[in-house]
């Protein structure tokens, strides 16, 4: 009897740990789903609640509305509560919501409303406030947006930080976005604090534990790997860096993709050792489909290459711990 089974080449995957979801981000899902749970659908939320489209379309189907700004929210539907995403909102939007008497339930992340409360004390403190950030991401919106027009400057790069005029530059303090890594922000810092010897640095820091854990795990694992696939959104700045992470420290390719259809087979050439990670908006139900579909292709060993382990959890909103969350909630991101 012929065997027409094919001989599988052999591949290792060195699986990143930790990877996927961080604290912040499984927080602000928990939030959907249990404001869904205890007061029905529909369940209004401004903006992406994560950088995700798997996440955003599995709450959708489970009856969130995704909508860019309140005046979006018909009357009939202003008792049903609305979520602001994890990435945090100015101060504006809180009051609007108040003024049109909506129900708002905030899924800032904790990290970034600590970066809020840093910002806001420089200001008290008398400081002209730096961010260090990318423009047009939602969370230096919402930074921004905590303090009045004209007291904050947003630094994106070393040449920027080099060609900065402030008016006072002996009162000047310097907060950062939390997606960045120390690696992102330590140029521009020392660029600063090399033209303005008394910058102030923020009360704590500011750089997301989740994003320093999850660079350095992939940093471990990149030297040999053929390939290095991270899982993540195209607007995921954490995941996009991870790419870049993956190549810097010695993997030959690095490529982001959102779903196992969107790998390339044709193209990914000849592998032995596959690296993989996931951005901290990404499921880890998506990372599992991904080893799933290198299985059907490759006989598989998979090694975990883990840096550190997280156990931080930050706390739903009052009005909805009463509400029981289960494993059955969460399976569809979780797995």
């Amino acid at each position: 009897m012929t065997n027409t089974n094919p001989i599988r080449p052999k591949l290792t995957i060195r699986l990143c740990g930790p990877r996927g979801f961080c604290a912040g981000v499984d927080r602000a899902i928990q939030i959907v789903v249990l404001a869904l749970k205890g007061y029905g659908a529909p369940v209004y939320v401004r903006h992406e609640i994560v950088h995700n489209r798997y996440v955003v379309e599995g709450l959708e189907a489970k009856g969130a509305i995704f909508v860019e700004e309140l005046d979006e929210i018909p009357e009939e539907h202003r008792e049903q509560p609305v979520v602001f995403s994890a990435h945090g909102v100015p101060k504006s939007v809180p009051a609007d919501a108040k003024a049109r008497n909506l129900f708002y339930l905030d899924a800032t992340c904790p990290l970034v409303s600590k970066v809020h409360k840093q910002a806001m004390r420089h200001q008290r403190l008398g400081r002209h406030v730096v961010l260090i950030g990318h423009a047009g991401h939602p969370e230096v919106i919402g930074t921004m947006g905590q303090l009045a027009e004209g007291t904050v400057s947003l630094i994106e790069t070393v040449e920027d930080a080099a060609a900065y005029a402030p008016a006072d530059p002996d009162n000047l303090g310097y907060v950062t976005q939390t997606t960045l890594s120390v690696d992102d922000t330590e140029g521009v810092i020392a660029k600063l604090k090399e033209r303005f010897p008394s910058l102030a640095d923020p009360a704590a820091d500011s750089i997301c534990y989740a994003t320093t854990n999850r660079q350095e795990a992939v940093k471990q694992a990149a030297p040999g790997c053929d390939l290095f696939l991270i899982v993540g959104a195209p607007n995921s700045s954490n995941s996009k860096r991870l790419v870049e992470v993956a190549l810097k420290a010695g993997a030959k390719q690095s490529l982001l993709v959102q779903r196992a259809s969107e790998i390339d087979w044709d193209t990914i050439g000849t592998i032995g050792t596959l690296g993989l990670s996931a951005g901290a908006s990404a499921p880890e139900v998506i990372v599992n489909e991904i080893i799933e579909a290198f299985k059907e292709r490759y006989d598989t060993t998979v090694e975990l290459a883990e840096f550190s382990v997280e156990n931080e959890h930050f706390l739903v909103n009052r009005e909805l711990r009463s509400i029981e969350l289960t494993h059955d909630d969460m399976a569809w991101v979780n797995g």
